[in-house]
């Protein structure tokens, strides 16, 4: 299930040891849009990856402590640290692969 992330559940949900992908995104982003829907493609064949989602107008200050200045942007957090980021539409296989660069199978 991907995960809505805010400001009160952010840090949480990138603490764990297990790999999340953080999707940084807005509902004006025609880009957006198309990746999330291939990141619920993804979520309904492999449930296991953890992915949450950032909407960069309603929770501006994460946005600017990550340092996004281009939408969509995912960055892949693992024990609370940033270990990989892609900026730009991604299709599935680009995205497993950015799991499996950290250990993932999927």
């Amino acid at each position: 299930m991907i995960k809505t992330l805010n400001q009160n559940n952010f840090q949480e949900a990138i603490q764990s040891s297990t790999p999340i992908l953080v999707d940084f995104w807005a509902t004006w982003c025609g880009p957006c849009m198309m990746q999330g829907e291939i990141l619920h493609q993804i979520d309904e064949e492999t449930p296991s990856l953890q992915i949450g989602k950032v909407n960069v107008d309603e929770c501006r200050d994460l946005a600017v402590k990550f340092g996004i200045s281009a939408i969509p942007t995912m960055i892949l957090f693992q024990d609370g640290k940033a270990v990989e980021s892609v900026t730009g539409l991604r299709n599935a296989g680009q995205i497993k692969e950015i799991f499996r660069n950290h250990g993932v199978s999927c």
